[in-house]
């Protein structure tokens, strides 16, 4: 928690209870929760927590670049405490979301270039292996 807290405070973020563990989850449930699932996850653990909240706090994340608002899921805002640039893979059948670590993108442009790339998003929409294999 306290590495947590020092990590928030380094990105302008003011540490508070529920940023805590906001955070804690969304770096310890490397799912690419959604809003509802962080809730749920941590009401147990913090009676006072609302959905709000958790929406501020992570719109809040995003702003600040900790974390990632992913758009993979046609039904759900996703998030993803991974900042490194990387794919996201969605398995059609299960929903499941995977990283797939990718190059940096950002190299494949000269550095002269006319473009100032400040987000890159990689999605890929297929059948998993568990998936493909039960079929």
């Amino acid at each position: 928690m306290k590495q947590t807290q020092q990590y928030l405070i380094e990105h302008g973020i003011k540490p508070s209870v529920q940023r805590l563990a906001i955070m804690d989850y969304l770096l310890t449930h490397p799912v690419h929760p959604t809003i509802s699932a962080i809730y749920a996850g941590l009401l147990p653990q913090i009676p006072t927590l609302s959905k709000t909240t958790v929406h501020n706090t992570m719109k809040l994340f995003v702003q600040h670049k900790i974390a990632l608002h992913i758009d993979i899921d046609e039904r759900n805002a996703r998030f993803d405490g991974t900042i490194e640039t990387h794919a996201h893979f969605r398995c059609k059948k299960c929903g499941r979301i995977v990283d797939i670590p990718l190059p940096e993108i950002k190299n494949l442009f000269p550095k002269e270039s006319d473009f100032l790339i400040e987000e890159t998003q990689i999605n890929i929409k297929g059948i998993c292996k568990t998936c493909k294999i039960s079929n």
